[in-house]
C-alpha cells in the first residue's frame, strides 16, 4: 500500500508538473502561435494574395528599402550603350544613362508587389525581351509598350532560366525546360525531355519533403486546405485555453458579487470539452506539423540540408520526372559547345543537347544551400557565381575557387555552419564603363573592389513589400530579431520544442485526468471538479 502510495504520490508531482507548464508556457507563447497560424494560411496562398502589399513604413526600420538592399536587384539587361533594364525584387527598371537615373519598365504586369518580382530576363538574339517571374512567362510588346503573359503548357507558373540560342527561345521552370522558336506571335512550346544525372538516385532532398508536409502541397491544393485547418486547429486550441484560464477568475468574481455564473460555467464546460477532444482526435497530426516545420530553418536545417530520401508513393514527390524542383539556371558555352544546367545540388553539363545523361562537374563552385543568385560567364569555363555564401570565380575545368569580393582563394570552412556567408549577394550589376557591383541583403550596393552605387530613388525605395514576405518574415521567426538579437534565429527551434512540450503535456493531463478510468464515470466526475474549480 505505501508503495502505491508513492507512486500515486509521484504520478500527482508529474501531473501538476506538466498542468503547471502547459498553461503557463501556452499562455507565453499565446500571440506567437496565432502569428504562426495567420501567417502560415497566408503563405499558402501566394498566388491568391499577390495583389496584397503592405506599406513599408508601417514595418521595422530593417525592412525598409536602404542602397538597394532587401534583395532589390538581382541582375541587369544591355541593350546597347549606356541602357539597360536592371530587375529583381522591385521588377524591372531602365536606365539610359548608366544606371544614374531609372524609369519604370513594368507595365503590363498585374498589380502587387509579388507580380514584380522578376527572376530573369532576356534580350534574345533577335532582339525580343523576355521575362521570368514568380507566376509566369512575359514577352515585351514594344509597339504598345507593355508585358505580355505568355501561357505554357505545364503547370507550374515560375520561370527562373531564359536563353536564346540561335532562333530558339528556351524558358526553364524549376521543373522543366521548354523550347519554341523565338517569335512572340507564334510562340509553340515543346518539353526537352531532360534525361536524369550521372548521380541521380531516385531520391529528394529531405528539406524539399519536410517542406511539402509542413505545407501541405504534398497533396496539392486539398493538403494545403488541410493544414489550414490544422492551423486553424492550433489557434482553437490556443484561444480556448486562454478562456479556461480566464473563465474561473470570472466564476470566481461573480460567486462573490452574487451574480448569476451559469453561462459561465456553461462556457467553460463546453469549452473544455472540445478543447480536450480536438487536441486529444489531432495530436499526432498537431505534432508533425510542428516537427516538421522546426527542421525548415536554421540551425536544425543545417544537418538536414544534404540528406536525400526516397520519393514518398502517391504524393506530388512521387513523379518520374529526375528534375522536379531541382532547376534553378541555364547557360549555353559556345566555347565548349555544352548547356550547363545550376540545380539544387549543384551544376551540371550536356554536351550533346541532352541526348544522354546529365554529367554533374566534378569541380563544383561555392554555393549556398538556400539557391544560386548570380551566374555569369566570364572566359572559357570559368563563371562567376553568387549565392548568399558569397560572390566566387569558379574555374570549371580546374575547379579552383576565388572569392571575388575579398580577392583570396576560397578556404571551405572545416565545419558545418549557417548558410549564409560574410557577404549575402543576391545579384550583380556591370556597367558600360566596367564597374562592378555586388549587392549585399543586408548592405545593398557594395562596389568591387571599391565605388558607390546610384542612389536608390525614392520612386523605387518607397514600394510596399508584398503580404506573402511579410507572412514569411513573422512565420519563420525573423520579424522577432528586434526582440531577440541574433539569437532570433534560436526562435523556430526553441518555440518549436516548447509547443511540442505544450502538446505532448496537455495529452498527458487530459488521458491521466479524463480518460484513464475503466467506465468513464470516474472521468466525467473529474471533468465536473476541474469545471468547478
Amino acid at each position: 500500500m505505501q508503495n502505491n502510495q508513492k507512486k500515486n504520490g509521484k504520478n500527482g508531482k508529474w501531473l501538476k508538473f506538466f498542468k503547471k507548464y502547459h498553461k503557463w508556457l501556452s499562455i507565453v507563447l499565446t500571440v506567437f502561435i496565432l502569428l504562426f497560424v495567420f501567417s502560415g494560411i497566408i503563405l499558402n496562398h501566394r498566388e491568391l494574395l499577390a495583389s496584397h502589399d503592405v506599406d513599408r513604413s508601417l514595418l521595422l526600420e530593417r525592412y525598409e528599402y536602404k542602397n538597394w538592399n532587401n534583395a532589390a536587384v538581382k541582375s541587369f539587361v544591355k541593350l546597347g550603350g549606356d541602357s539597360a533594364l536592371i530587375y529583381g525584387n522591385i521588377g524591372i527598371w531602365l536606365t539610359k544613362d548608366n544606371f544614374k537615373t531609372f524609369s519604370d519598365f513594368n507595365s503590363g504586369f498585374p498589380k502587387g508587389v509579388d507580380n514584380h518580382k522578376i527572376e530573369i530576363v532576356l534580350q534574345s538574339n533577335s532582339g525580343n525581351l523576355y521575362a521570368g517571374t514568380l507566376f509566369g512567362f512575359f514577352w515585351y510588346d514594344k509597339q504598345n509598350s507593355l508585358w505580355v503573359k505568355i501561357d505554357l503548357p505545364i503547370h507550374e507558373k515560375r520561370i527562373v532560366g531564359l536563353l536564346s540560342k540561335g532562333d530558339s527561345l528556351y524558358v526553364m521552370s524549376r521543373s522543366h525546360l521548354l523550347v519554341t522558336i523565338d517569335e512572340p506571335c507564334d510562340l509553340s512550346f515543346s518539353e526537352v525531355r531532360l534525361p536524369p544525372a550521372d548521380d541521380y538516385d531516385h531520391k529528394i532532398g529531405l528539406f524539399k519533403t519536410l517542406w511539402v508536409i509542413h505545407s501541405g502541397e504534398i497533396y496539392g491544393i486539398s493538403g494545403k486546405l488541410f493544414v489550414d485547418f490544422v492551423g486553424l486547429v492550433f489557434a482553437f486550441l490556443t484561444i480556448t485555453g486562454i478562456i479556461l484560464w480566464l473563465t474561473p477568475k470570472t466564476i470566481k468574481k461573480r460567486k462573490k458579487q452574487n451574480k448569476n455564473f451559469h453561462n459561465h460555467t456553461q462556457t467553460k464546460r463546453w469549452t473544455l470539452r472540445w478543447h480536450n477532444k480536438i487536441g486529444y482526435w489531432l495530436i499526432i497530426i498537431l505534432i508533425i506539423t510542428t516537427i516538421t516545420g522546426m527542421f525548415l530553418r536554421p540551425p536544425l536545417l543545417i544537418p538536414i540540408a544534404e540528406v536525400r530520401v526516397g520519393k514518398i508513393p502517391y504524393t506530388e514527390l512521387d513523379t518520374p520526372n529526375p528534375w522536379f524542383d531541382r532547376l534553378r539556371k541555364i547557360y549555353y558555352d559556345k566555347n565548349f559547345s555544352r548547356f550547363i544546367l545550376v540545380a539544387a545540388e549543384g551544376v551540371y553539363y550536356s554536351d550533346d543537347n541532352f541526348q544522354s545523361t546529365i554529367k554533374k562537374f566534378k569541380n563544383q563552385p561555392v554555393l549556398s544551400v538556400m539557391g544560386v543568385n548570380v551566374f555569369e560567364f566570364r572566359e572559357p569555363g570559368v563563371y562567376l557565381v553568387g549565392s548568399f555564401s558569397g560572390l566566387f570565380l569558379w574555374n570549371s575545368l580546374n575547379g579552383e575557387n576565388y572569392d571575388y569580393i575579398d580577392k583570396k582563394p576560397y578556404e571551405a570552412p572545416k565545419t558545418l555552419g549557417p548558410p549564409v556567408g560574410e557577404h549575402s549577394v543576391t545579384g550583380y550589376v556591370q556597367t558600360s564603363d566596367h564597374k562592378e557591383y555586388y549587392f549585399d541583403f543586408d548592405k545593398g550596393a557594395v562596389g568591387i573592389p571599391n565605388g558607390k552605387f546610384t542612389a536608390m530613388p525614392d520612386k523605387i525605395k518607397d514600394q510596399a513589400m508584398s503580404l506573402w514576405n511579410v507572412a514569411l518574415e513573422i512565420h519563420t521567426g525573423r520579424y522577432y530579431r528586434f526582440m531577440f538579437g541574433d539569437l532570433y534565429i534560436l526562435f523556430i527551434p526553441l518555440s518549436g520544442f516548447a509547443l511540442l512540450f505544450i502538446l505532448i503535456s496537455g495529452l498527458v493531463v487530459y488521458w491521466k485526468r479524463f480518460r484513464n478510468n475503466n467506465n468513464g464515470k470516474n472521468g466525467h466526475a473529474k471533468i465536473r471538479t476541474a469545471i468547478n474549480h
